[in-house]
């Protein structure tokens, strides 16, 4: 009988029309609040870009929202969560019912140009994980300049047949349902798993059609704005390069502790969002014994209020909007209010 009546349900969610009615009704908010009373929610930012920005076009969508949107997001928080700053975690008292922190990755520039200012009217704090080589770097890392790049024409099809050709072979048939950046993707994850000389030949070959000019990461002068905005700062590793492949764990750990804490002034940086959100047994282990409080992963799934290792929720624009592309409420709702609790 349960399992019938999770199916009708299921089933019922399908209609957009049952959606909206569960939200407006004020049931979907109720149940939230009986099922999330006790638990952190973590979301996770990249980008936040107006749409009539010159680099919106060419971001990439799974990692840039809508100014629009990341302010009806901001307003959503806010009505469904109490919003909590980075010192209230990893403070000793009691975080209230429904706790939600926002934070971001990497260090764009956007998110002091655009982010920061819509949490201040919304009166929110945040906090930014920054990668040590971001800081007063132009251009993004080569992931990002190869969307980019794909995305603005500079590099096409005949680019990356040559690259694949000297990687030794050609990516299988992919299904690409409409997504026009699958051939990219496949051939980042191609470069990725090129031996580190080879990458880097084949990224020097790209070299004059990956850089576009443009400003993409974040000052110096920015992340101190940042960090005198309500928005506290951790690390993100030194250079971006995923924990569990770097040739000195400890290095990439303890390297962009001091840069940050050399750029705030001295501030203390205590927190740690894993790279490329990937994590092992082995990660955790020197991440605490370099004296990092809090870790925070990418897995979609919502902790125990005093956890410290925490799962973080992140969703796209098509997450959060419906068939006519404004904010719809309902969705975001759904996606996070049954996010899996973690087993903490």
């Amino acid at each position: 009988m349960l399992q019938g009546g999770v199916s009708l349900l299921s089933d019922a969610l399908k209609s957009p029309l049952v959606k909206r009615a569960l939200y407006s009704s004020g049931a979907l908010d109720a149940w939230h609040r009986r099922r999330n009373r006790d638990r952190l929610t973590v979301i996770m930012f990249h980008r936040v870009l107006p749409v009539d920005d010159p680099r919106w076009p060419t971001s990439d969508p799974e990692y840039t929202l809508a100014l629009d949107l990341f302010e009806a997001s901001l307003a959503f928080f806010k009505k469904h969560y109490n919003v909590v700053a980075l010192d209230d975690v990893l403070g000793g008292r009691e975080l209230p019912e429904r706790a939600l922190l926002i934070t971001f990755d990497d260090g764009w520039s956007d998110n002091e140009e655009f982010a920061l200012p819509a949490l201040r009217r919304a009166g929110l704090p945040a906090v930014m994980f920054v990668v040590a080589e971001a800081v007063d770097r132009k251009q993004p890392f080569w992931q990002e300049q190869m969307i980019t790049a794909w995305r603005s024409g500079r590099i096409d099809a005949a680019d990356a047949a040559r690259v694949w050709t000297e990687l030794g072979g050609r990516p299988g048939e992919a299904d690409t349902r409409g997504d026009t950046l699958a051939p990219v993707r496949a051939l980042i994850a191609g470069l990725e798993r090129a031996e580190p000389e080879l990458r880097s030949r084949l990224l020097g070959k790209l070299a004059a059609k990956l850089d576009d000019g443009a400003r993409y990461m974040i000052t110096r002068e920015q992340l101190r704005a940042l960090a005198g905005g309500r928005v506290a700062i951790g690390a993100h590793g030194t250079s971006h390069t995923p924990l569990t492949e770097a040739p000195d764990v400890d290095a990439e750990l303890t390297t962009v502790r001091r840069v940050l804490e050399d750029q705030l002034g001295g501030a203390k940086v205590t927190t740690l969002s894993f790279p490329h959100g990937k994590w092992d047994a082995r990660v955790v282990e020197r991440a605490r014994a370099a004296g990092y409080r809090l870790l925070f992963t990418s897995v979609p799934e919502l902790p125990a209020r005093r956890a410290d290792v925490l799962g973080r929720v992140g969703f796209t624009g098509e997450t959060v909007t419906g068939p006519d592309g404004r904010f719809a409420p309902e969705l975001l709702a759904l996606h996070l209010f049954r996010k899996p609790h973690a087993n903490t």
